[in-house]
């Protein structure tokens, strides 16, 4: 079972798409520095079921082309069937994990990866310096030069 906060409609996480982004609660990760610290309890949040995630692209139709997760991966057998109801709806996909790898049936049905806890010395996507990674599965091809500020 999966909690979630409600969603928000974000447009620079996944360069080029326009994702519905759920902030999974239950990180069991709890990295220093993070910024959704109040995400790391499982009981906060509400039920992420795939009836809740429907009503929100049925609002949002024609609106979006991707479903984005912060998390979420610890729980497979409940982002599963959550990931494979966006891909039916024609929608791509995206998970942002703390981890550094994530399983093969999880990569299966997803477009986008983003991996690598935070550190903060390293900084974030838009930090050339990073640990993180965000990949398009389907190129292998790494897209944080999307993040970086042009100097």
């Amino acid at each position: 079972m999966l909690n979630a906060f409600e969603p928000r409609v974000v447009l620079q996480e996944v360069p080029g798409e326009v994702s519905l982004a759920w902030l999974v609660t239950g990180c069991p990760l709890a990295c220093s520095g993070c910024h959704s610290q109040d995400s790391w309890d499982p009981a906060a949040g509400t039920l992420l079921t795939p009836e809740r995630l429907q009503g929100w692209l049925t609002r949002y139709q024609g609106l979006l082309t991707c479903v984005l997760f912060f998390g979420g991966e610890w729980d497979r057998d409940a982002l599963l069937p959550l990931l494979r109801l966006a891909r039916e709806q024609g929608l791509k996909t995206c998970l942002y994990s703390g981890r550094d790898r994530v399983s093969q049936t999880l990569m299966a049905e997803l477009d986008y990866l983003k991996t690598g806890a935070w550190v903060a010395h390293l900084g974030g996507l838009d930090s050339r310096h990073s640990n993180q990674r965000l990949i398009c599965l389907h190129s292998g091809g790494s897209l944080n030069h999307h993040f970086w500020r042009r100097s």
